[in-house]
């Protein structure tokens, strides 16, 4: 079994950034991506980004592109990180780690909640005005 704990939430105000972590353990597991999603009350669970550890390509939904930095170590591939500045209160969402065996190739595949295998508890981040 693989275990996600992510950490990192917090109550900020607009403007202001945070840094969420993942700590990916358990048995073996040759993961290729592992992403970020958030859900915001009453909405659905939206893609945020992701790394792809073959070439460390790096993916983002338009919403975060330029404010939000996801990285990690790809030799350990145990700890990834999300980067989060300039936050809006519309970023206010708890938030999840998840990771995938499967070779994915595009950014539809990369932003389907459907492609990931194991996910973390989340972690909530709030965004004042």
């Amino acid at each position: 079994q693989v275990q996600l704990v992510e950490s990192g939430g917090g109550l900020v105000q607009a403007g202001d950034s945070l840094r969420l972590s993942c700590a990916v353990s358990g048995r073996t597991f040759n993961w290729e991506v592992t992403g970020w999603f958030r859900q915001a009350p009453g909405k659905e669970r939206e893609f945020v980004a992701a790394v792809k550890w073959s070439d460390a390509t790096t993916y983002y939904a338009d919403s975060v592109k330029g404010r939000f930095t996801i990285s990690g170590t790809n030799a350990a591939k145990n700890t990834v990180y999300l980067q989060m500045n300039i936050l809006k209160p519309e970023d206010t969402a708890v938030y999840y780690c998840a990771v995938t065996s499967g070779r994915l190739t595009t950014i539809a595949r990369m932003s389907a909640r459907g492609s990931y295998d194991y996910w973390g508890q989340g972690t909530q981040v709030t965004v004042s005005s």
